[in-house]
């Protein structure tokens, strides 16, 4: 059987797609760093290496690699 080989762009394609979840990830850290920076959050390391976040207002967040979970 023969099989298709892959464009050139489709690699160009997920390096890009990859370039843009870094920048949207390092957007979003950022917010939250204001958040911290203004007092109206506090974030932390679990003791499971986790980052966890606390906003003033009572929810709580685990901060993943690839996502953000609420827990409260």
């Amino acid at each position: 059987m023969r099989t298709m080989a892959r464009s050139s762009t489709a690699g160009a394609n997920s390096q890009a797609a990859n370039g843009a979840a870094i920048d949207a990830k390092s957007q979003v850290l950022a917010a939250i760093g204001e958040l911290v920076d203004d007092g109206k959050a506090e974030w932390s390391r679990t003791a499971s290496g986790e980052v966890e976040l606390r906003l003033l207002s009572g929810e709580v967040f685990l901060l993943g690699e690839v996502s953000v979970t609420r827990v409260a």
